[in-house]
């Protein structure tokens, strides 16, 4: 197990030139630095958020309010909020704050919980994309942290959380029958994420991580590492992105959002034009939704439209929302 470790933790992977494990274990008094034995302290918050979530599952968005409007009050204060060159300055002996703390070990909790509840929610078609996704937001969170690029990795994280609370805001105002509101928060949740996943974090976040860092610190092996998971990610934002627009296209035509292409269940042309098979995907689907007023499926359940009148974006559904 030592020898299992000391190749894990070996300092030429993980750190720049002529910086020691060392260096960091004994900083000056007062200071402290990111250790990778905190992250532990994520795993009972993640098991406690998952349990909330259980029980009252339409939370996330006062998770990605409180969480972004944290975020934007912590970053406002910090240099590299303005220039990400301070994401590199003096690297790696960047001091850890309270602040910069809480707010790594939140997201990472979130994002636990929401790689836990995956394998208890339905089965949809985007599943092994969603689960790619949970694991490269984990190991970033987790990685960066490990080797103190907490100031980039903050950036990272409050990015995606800005368009995450629009689309919550949206499935709230489909729960409530707002059809208008909800069109045009999911409009406006698209415009956000077009502009947040496709412009501001390319050019602004990575950017820094492959051209800035390279300047001011050059690149090492977990450097390397670090930015490749930056771009898987932006590989799905791209997909994402993709999603996005199709639903955005069918409602400019039809005058309503539709339905999520990725669908509740998985299923197949096949199943179509089949009464049976037609009867028995129905019934999946309204069972997915919570019981509503007389019992029935949904805000109101009736006619079989799973209490949403067959538009917007039906509960749970619209798992965009977890590309933060």
């Amino acid at each position: 197990m030592a020898a299992i470790s000391a190749w894990f933790w070996n300092e030429r992977f993980w750190l720049p030139h002529n910086v020691t494990w060392a260096d960091l274990a004994d900083p000056a008094p007062g200071v402290e630095y990111p250790k990778a034995g905190h992250l532990l302290s994520a795993l009972p918050l993640a098991l406690w958020i998952f349990a909330v979530r259980i029980l009252f599952e339409r939370w996330r968005l006062m998770f990605y309010l409180c969480i972004f409007t944290y975020g934007i009050h912590f970053l406002w204060q910090t240099p590299w909020m303005w220039d990400t060159r301070h994401c590199w300055y003096n690297y790696p002996y960047q001091v850890l704050t309270p602040g910069m703390f809480y707010y790594y070990v939140s997201e990472l909790a979130f994002y636990w919980s929401l790689m836990f509840s995956q394998f208890t929610d339905i089965k949809r078609k985007d599943f092994l994309i969603m689960f790619v996704h949970h694991l490269a937001t984990v190991s970033l969170i987790s990685f960066s942290y490990a080797n103190n690029m907490l100031r980039v990795g903050s950036l990272v994280m409050c990015v995606h959380d800005s368009s995450d609370i629009l689309l919550e805001a949206a499935k709230l105002a489909n729960y409530a029958k707002y059809q208008r509101l909800c069109d045009f928060l999911f409009v406006v949740f698209g415009v956000v994420f077009f502009i947040t996943r496709l412009i501001i974090y390319p050019v602004w976040i990575l950017n820094s991580t492959l051209f800035e860092s390279w300047d001011i610190i050059g690149p090492y092996p977990s450097w390397w590492l670090f930015n490749s998971l930056l771009l898987v990610l932006q590989v799905l934002h791209i997909i994402w992105s993709y999603l996005i627009a199709r639903i955005a296209i069918k409602a400019m035509l039809r005058g309503k959002v539709s339905k999520d292409d990725r669908s509740d269940v998985e299923s197949s042309s096949e199943d179509e034009g089949d009464p049976a098979k037609e009867r028995i995907k129905a019934l999946s689907l309204r069972s997915s939704f919570p019981k509503g007023e007389n019992g029935t499926n949904g805000t109101n359940g009736t006619n079989g439209t799973n209490g949403t009148n067959g538009h917007c974006i039906p509960r749970a559904r619209a798992h965009i929302s977890h590309t933060c």
